[in-house]
């Protein structure tokens, strides 16, 4: 096992820091004498002369890996193994098509390849959300909370540039971020919309042949939070702490997710439908999930397995949780959580995926509705649309 090293300024820092707008860079050049003194007070803590000697002192942390996705809208992976395999041991991973792994530590963020939009750095756990939508070329999809864009434009590599992606954002500076990710990847095929899903007419005939929809709404971020140490950050208040979900900004962002979640569900030519976070939340997962059942079933929809070789699935607070799926940092990934619905007439013909998973390969005769062919249906419920809606938004 490799050792990394690292040091916690919040061991001296005795009181928080005031907030500033601006970047994490301003931020720290704002406040650059308070980090000063707050190393020099770590050195007397920990009985050292300077800085270096800090750096000096091992912990014993399991390093992970660098996962980086080949775009092949630009390349292909072949390629770019033989390019960095010249500096890097580089490994096909085993689950997601066209990434990578990379040795821990390894910086890309300036290589030629990444700069040119031909290898995008997002985590295994981020990529596994497109592919488990698994669109098919040629296809009409929706990427409802889409910014910063590293899941839209790899639907777009998934369906080889071929059909449409309506990419709604409301924020409109998180927009242009949006946008500079596509014209970065290359992708020819997606439609930013500056704009809320949520506004959108699931019934308006423009959007009649949606056939798949991506939902990775705002979420509290708890699976990334602190890789990213947002709990350094100003904006991080007590209400934000590891209090299991039950904050009134979880609880907030747990309704808009279900609001959200029923919206996507009532697209008439949907087949499938992923909804995802980066939360550890139950909250935000589990019980966004199971408060949309009835609707979903009412609307002929069912919970598929992906990746059904991932052994870490949803917490069992329901039955059919197994079909969810959550990634850990146990798993040397970020906090992802993963739920994808079928419409069970879309089920029938489904196509299975091809070998190399990008493609999709032969129909399947019948739909599976047991454990063993991934797919469960829900209990039947006879209830009305609206009246469900009404259930789930409390109204």
């Amino acid at each position: 096992m490799e050792e990394t090293r690292g040091i916690s300024l919040c061991d001296g820092l005795r009181h928080p820091l005031r907030s500033v707008s601006g970047s994490v860079e301003e931020y720290i050049m704002l406040h650059k004498d308070t980090f000063r003194t707050a190393l020099q007070k770590i050195c007397v803590k920990r009985k050292v002369s300077n800085v270096e000697d800090l750096l000096s002192e091992k912990t014993t942390v399991k390093p992970k890996p660098r996962f980086v996705r080949v775009n092949t809208l630009k390349t292909t992976t072949g390629s770019v193994i033989e390019v960095l395999s010249k500096m890097h041991k580089v490994d096909k991973d085993d689950m997601v098509p066209d990434m990578l792994v990379l040795p821990p530590g390894t910086d890309m963020h300036k290589h030629p390849l990444v700069t040119d939009g031909k290898v995008f750095l997002q985590g295994k756990a981020s990529c596994m959300v497109a592919a488990a939508l698994s669109p098919k070329p040629g296809w009409k999809v929706i990427d409802a909370c889409a910014a910063p864009g590293n899941k839209t434009v790899h639907l777009a590599a998934l369906m080889n540039g071929e059909g449409s992606i309506i990419a709604c954002e409301l924020n409109k500076e998180r927009a242009k971020t949006l946008q500079h990710t596509v014209r970065r990847s290359g992708a020819n095929n997606i439609e930013t919309v500056i704009g809320d899903f949520l506004n959108i007419d699931s019934n308006d005939p423009s959007y009649a042949e949606v056939r798949a929809i991506l939902l990775d709404p705002s979420c509290s971020g708890s699976g990334i939070s602190t890789e990213r140490l947002d709990h350094l950050l100003p904006s991080h208040s007590i209400d934000d702490q590891d209090d299991g979900g039950s904050s009134a900004r979880i609880r907030k962002l747990s309704a808009f997710q279900r609001k959200a979640l029923s919206h996507a569900l009532s697209f008439p030519s949907v087949e499938r439908l992923v909804y995802s976070t980066c939360s550890i939340h139950q909250a935000e997962n589990e019980d966004v999930v199971s408060s949309v059942l009835p609707l979903a079933s009412s609307l002929g929809f069912e919970l598929a397995t992906p990746f059904p070789q991932w052994r870490r699935r949803g917490l069992p607070v329901f039955h059919g949780a197994e079909h969810l799926l959550r990634t850990d940092p146990e798993d040397d990934l970020e906090g992802f959580f993963i739920a994808l619905f079928v419409r069970k007439a879309a089920a029938a013909d489904a196509l299975e995926p091809s070998e190399d998973g990008r493609a999709l390969g032969r129909k399947r005769k019948r739909a599976c509705t047991t454990r063993s062919g991934g797919l469960r249906a829900f209990s039947s419920l006879r209830l009305s649309r609206m009246d469900v809606l009404c259930s789930i938004w409390g109204i």
